[in-house]
């Protein structure tokens, strides 16, 4: 997958077919869309065009982004595309200028002279232009004018809940990671660079990877002890994750810490990739070291039969 953030990058396109959207967290309803938009494009020998939006609109509009967190990096969002098989991902630089764009400007000046889209596939709830005023009926009453195929993608429900990524972020708020899976199709993930922290865990038996994401709007998962899957290059460990602030140590910032199973290197400096399959507790206070460390040890073992149920349903 290519991205690129001008025009000119699709000029030797030959039938690209188009999606436009956020697409936060790439989630089971994104993929409906998408995947359509890379058969299609497979099928008639074209070429599958994403356009999405950097930064976020409701960054750049303020619609209450002092407390929207994201599911997914930039980065993130560009390796999840890529694993699906589109061509081009388009990144559109979202500005207030741009976002007084109205419907018919944003056709004009984005899909037909920029791209030179030949089909535009988009969600039943897909909204676009100055005060998001454009949307599927304006595209269908104009499709002969504009010269575009449309193809709208209808609603998709898990279990008779409609998938968003505001359901998505509800779950992991509340620490249901299983929820979160089953909306995305795939575990949550956080991905950082290994700090150096207190070592504490060390002295207890259970060294961990101080975990840091330097971008502070991705959504941390609540408070509490995971199990999980950590990735260090092209390994994969079985490990459990606390989120939190250390009560029992006063800690004075939450902190991310991977405890990885069966492992002894100093990693520090390193880049992981965790994923987050289930919640074993929330976090709580201990009077001392030592009832802390007998419950990480019980907190291991849940964690090993967890995870090797999944290893064994695979």
């Amino acid at each position: 997958m290519k991205v690129i953030d001008h025009f000119k990058e699709l000029d030797a396109c030959i039938l690209p077919i188009v999606t436009s959207g956020t697409f936060d967290g790439v989630h089971s309803g994104h993929l409906k869309i998408l995947s359509g938009l890379v058969q299609q494009a497979q099928t008639r020998g074209g070429e599958s065009v994403v356009i999405t939006y950097w930064p976020h609109p409701r960054f750049v509009l303020g619609k209450g982004s002092s407390s929207l967190k994201l599911l997914s990096t930039f980065e993130e969002k560009v390796k999840l595309l890529s694993d699906i098989g589109i061509d081009y991902l388009l990144k559109v630089r979202f500005s207030k200028e741009f976002s007084e764009l109205s419907p018919e400007a944003f056709v004009q000046k984005v899909l037909i002279k920029g791209i030179k889209a030949k089909k535009l596939i988009i969600g039943y709830d897909h909204r676009f232009g100055k005060n998001q005023t454009g949307d599927i009926d304006f595209l269908k009453k104009n499709k002969e004018r504009f010269g575009l195929e449309i193809e709208e993608i209808s609603r998709l429900d898990i279990d008779q809940v409609g998938i968003s990524s505001t359901n998505i972020r509800q779950a992991l708020a509340a620490g249901k990671v299983d929820a979160a899976q089953e909306y995305l199709g795939r575990y949550y993930s956080l991905s950082g660079i290994v700090t150096r922290g207190d070592q504490i865990g060390r002295k207890i038996g259970f060294p961990t990877a101080n975990l840091f994401i330097s971008e502070s709007y991705k959504l941390i998962p609540s408070d509490g002890v995971y199990a999980i899957f950590v990735y260090l290059g092209l390994e994969r460990f079985d490990g459990m994750l606390n989120i939190g602030w250390r009560p029992t140590v006063k800690g004075k910032k939450r902190t991310i810490e991977a405890h990885l199973f069966d492992f002894n290197k100093d990693i520090y400096g390193s880049y992981l990739r965790v994923e987050l399959v289930a919640i074993i507790r929330k976090e709580i206070e201990f009077n001392h070291l030592d009832g802390l460390k007998e419950q990480l040890i019980k907190d291991k073992l849940a964690a090993k039969i967890i995870l090797e149920k999944v290893n064994y349903s695979k």
